[in-house]
């Protein structure tokens, strides 16, 4: 060990300071990627996330505008790079390109990694790495990855900073959206440049050895913190069980989940049937990232998100199940498929930490998608969205309307935006009434949002969960509403949310509302009363549940 790095090492303060620089590169690299994007997925919805990572490949911080689920994108790829390149072909100024589960580089194809190496006295000392989710692949099928889009392993597409222009028209030419593409990759490619500059600035003012043992020293920080917020919750084992329904499904698959904590280190079983034939298969990175999002959530939510919380944590799936897919599963929809796994975590833990533990959200990331030729510009266009609901309850706090929960962040796109970019005209927004769930504090209430299409066959597919079932109440509180679809009279629905749509033709979507906490008897009667007053519950609600004349 040099002096510098035994002096970062003994120097708390400065090992912050070092972390919160690093924190601020990837900030500024995110936000570089939104206001250099040119699609509407990234641009406003800021359907994307930027990380770094030590020369090991272990991450080290993600910009808080990003989703939970993008790490799941983001880890292992540069092990797959190095493993890949050998030492010594990897040169300054290079960028990787990548977005396939199976090899590297994504948890689902639509998001594009662009990882470039930070050289310091001729070492690879760091990496940077964004994400961009391109909403390019509409009118895909769903029943294997083949249908899903192009699949991308870990290439080079920058040679010593030289674009591979061969690889870049070869990656365009499989786009549907070309012109989106080739802005917001290059967006991409921007911002890891900026974020390359950044960490050699600051590496100009404590030097390299410095900044290799603050990182070391931040990971095993961020590991002591969780070790002990796991010790506080009580040694045990719990269990938890839910179903999981979407459009694309027949029946609805059981999931299930085993927590173990033993002192300072806890264990995750989950239990999943075998992988199915439609988009909702979840890699072992995306299933990982949901699981460290929710231990983060429950023992400490201000814990840094980087490698050293990884480390008390096990997590079992049976391979080749929904929960730990193998090629070539289709995992589009995956994120459906998260967002229960946190509500499972919850569910188990609701006992050991009911404190910190929220009722079920809406157990969703609804997707819409719609598609087809633009006759203004004469250009394809895909349009999709996620559109948020119902937050779940917590001990002293209604949950949230109208909101992203868990596993995704991303904006709503803006009316105007949306009806500026397509030909699409959304003659309905508001909350859901009556969605949330009864309680001593109140469920969230889901969304409704009508959308009227203004070309013909324009391809609509809807990705949801929680149409069957409602999202569960805790310690006495009632459910959430379930989701539903409608499709205007002469819409032509198609097996498993494909429909093909005309001018004219509308779809009201609605997402699922939350769980409850606690019993509504408990509930303050003149919140019920301002419930009422704002919108939030009925009336006849108020009376029949809670016993409140408003």
């Amino acid at each position: 060990m040099t002096h510098t790095e035994g002096k970062t090492m003994q120097d708390p303060v400065l090992v912050e300071v070092i972390g919160s620089a690093l924190s601020s590169i990837v900030e500024e690299m995110g936000e570089t990627l939104v206001r250099a994007a040119y699609s509407t997925n990234i641009k406003e919805r800021r359907d994307c996330t930027a990380s770094l990572f030590d020369a090991a490949g272990r991450m080290l911080a993600q910009d808080e505008g990003g989703s939970p689920l993008h790490l799941g994108s983001l880890m292992g790829i540069v092990d797959e790079i190095t493993r890949r390149y050998p030492a010594g072909t990897i040169e300054d100024g290079d960028t990787f390109i990548g977005n396939d589960p199976f090899t590297g580089g994504g948890s689902h194809l639509p998001d594009i990694v662009l990882v470039s190496p930070v050289f310091l006295d001729g070492e690879i000392t760091a990496w940077v790495a964004n994400l961009a989710h391109h909403a390019d692949f509409g009118d895909r099928g769903h029943a294997h990855i083949f249908q899903e889009g192009l699949r991308i392993p870990p290439v080079r597409l920058m040679r010593r900073g030289e674009l591979q222009t061969d690889l870049f028209e070869l990656i365009l030419l499989n786009c549907q959206v070309p012109h989106e593409r080739r802005a917001d990759l290059r967006a991409q490619i921007a911002a890891n440049r900026l974020a390359v500059t950044r960490y050699t600035e600051l590496a100009s003012r404590y030097g390299r050895d410095t900044l290799v043992a603050a990182a070391a020293a931040l990971l095993d920080y961020t590991e002591r913190r969780t070790r002990a917020a796991i010790a506080k919750v009580p040694n045990g084992t719990y269990t938890f069980a839910d179903r999981f329904d979407c459009p694309e499904l027949d029946d609805e698959l059981d999931l299930g989940v085993t927590v173990t904590v033993h002192g300072d280190e806890v264990t995750f079983d989950f239990t999943a049937p075998p992988q199915v034939r439609a988009s909702v298969n979840v890699v072992w990175t995306a299933l990982h990232a949901a699981v460290y999002y929710s231990l983060k959530t429950l023992v400490d939510p201000d814990i840094i998100p980087n490698a050293g919380l990884h480390r008390p944590v096990t997590i079992n799936a049976p391979r080749g199940s929904v929960l730990n897919c193998a090629e070539p599963a289709a995992v589009n929809g995956r994120s459906e498929t998260c967002q229960r796994v946190v509500d499972l975590i919850h569910g188990a833990l609701a006992t050991a930490v009911p404190e910190t533990v929220t009722a079920a959200s809406n157990g969703a990331n609804t997707g819409v998608h719609f598609s087809g030729v633009d006759s203004r510009t004469g250009r394809y266009f895909v349009y999709l969205e996620t559109i948020g609901g119902g937050c779940g309850a917590r001990l002293g706090k209604d949950g949230m309307d109208g909101v992203q929960v868990h596993m995704t962040n991303t904006s709503n796109l803006p009316v105007e935006a949306l009806e500026t970019e397509y030909p699409l005209v959304v003659e309905e927004y508001a909350l859901v009434d009556d969605s949330g769930g009864d309680g001593r504090t109140r469920g969230g209430m889901g969304i409704l949002r009508t959308v009227r299409v203004e070309e013909s066959d324009v391809h609509f597919w809807l990705d949801t969960s929680r149409q069957r079932s409602q999202p569960w109440g805790l310690f006495g509180g009632g459910p959430g509403a379930s989701a539903s679809v409608e499709l205007a009279e002469g819409a032509q629905p198609v097996e498993h949310g494909y429909t093909r749509l005309q001018p004219g033709d509308r779809v009201s979507i609605r997402t699922a509302g939350a769980g409850g906490y606690g019993p509504p008897s408990d509930r303050d009667p003149d919140q019920v009363r301002r419930d009422v007053a704002e919108g939030r519950i009925s009336a006849e609600r108020a009376r029949t549940v809670y016993g409140v004349e408003s």
